[in-house]
């Protein structure tokens, strides 16, 4: 079976519509086993020890990481807690398997921050179901934040970092709010972080690319404008940076499945 190099990752172009999964393990036949059992799903990237889990995730969009525990160079425990104490790859779940038993070591690994704990030998259909419920579970969290106008954007943390991050580029976006050039150039700059890193971060946590989110920032904002019955339409367009209130209604349409207008209406119905 032909193996994914790390010279080719950098280049590697990833399906849209496909989960990246980054599997961990210096067993070659159980990094063929499980990456047979997942790859007609998932997009598979794979790694022999820590180290080169870290390089891989420093370059790649991943969604979740199924590490061993007993590898050479980093084993499966440190890797775990450097995905989960490093703000970059923070929000990234991580299953951890191992030929441990017992609750001390399934301890060891929850304390250190892994999202579930299967032991060797495990039957192929629970790791999947683990592995399809931690994606679903993210995966409706973001789409609930997308859609609904009132929902805050920490709801998409997973941890405390991740909520640290969500709400300092939140007050970022919400501070030039009505600056209709505020770009992800900026936001990088304020962040601290390279415009790849920032974009990875966003797009791991929300499915939104970093100029999506500005726009959904400044939509809900709208909303909550709109939910207080002070301002007029037009005044809240221009107020979070649309320069035409027109494209703004088209726009909140399109994100909240809703005009402006009937948003308002909507409250003023739900309101006792």
């Amino acid at each position: 079976m032909e193996k994914t190099i790390m010279s080719e990752i950098t280049t590697t172009k990833m399906p849209a519509d496909k989960f990246v999964i980054l599997l961990v393990d210096d067993e070659i036949d159980i990094l063929e086993y499980v990456e047979d059992m997942l790859s007609e799903k998932y997009h598979v990237l794979t790694a022999s020890n820590g180290l080169e889990a870290l390089d891989i995730l420093s370059k790649e969009i991943i969604q979740l990481v199924i590490s061993d525990v007993m590898m050479p160079e980093m084993d499966g425990y440190e890797l775990c807690d450097k995905i989960k104490s490093n703000l970059e790859f923070s929000h990234i779940p991580v299953i951890l398997l191992t030929a441990k038993s017992g609750l001390q070591a399934t301890i060891q690994g929850l304390e250190l921050g892994a999202d579930a704990y299967v032991e060797k030998p495990f039957h192929s259909d629970f790791l999947q179901v683990q592995v399809a419920s931690l994606l679903k579970n993210r995966d409706k969290i973001k789409a609930y934040f997308a859609s609904s106008p009132l929902i805050h954007i920490k709801s998409m943390a997973h941890s405390k970092g991740d909520e640290l991050f969500l709400e300092k580029l939140q007050n970022l976006i919400n501070e030039r709010l009505d600056d209709a050039d505020l770009d992800v150039d900026y936001l990088a700059d304020r962040m601290n972080m390279s415009r790849p890193t920032l974009y990875r971060k966003i797009k791991s946590i929300s499915n939104l690319s970093a100029n999506e989110l500005i726009n959904v920032t400044r939509l809900k904002k709208a909303a909550e404008l709109l939910s207080e019955g002070i301002l007029r339409i037009y005044e809240i367009s221009e107020q979070v940076g649309f320069s035409s209130h027109k494209h703004f209604g088209r726009t909140f349409s399109k994100q909240f499945g809703m005009s402006p207008k009937e948003y308002v209406q909507s409250l003023q119905r739900n309101d006792p």
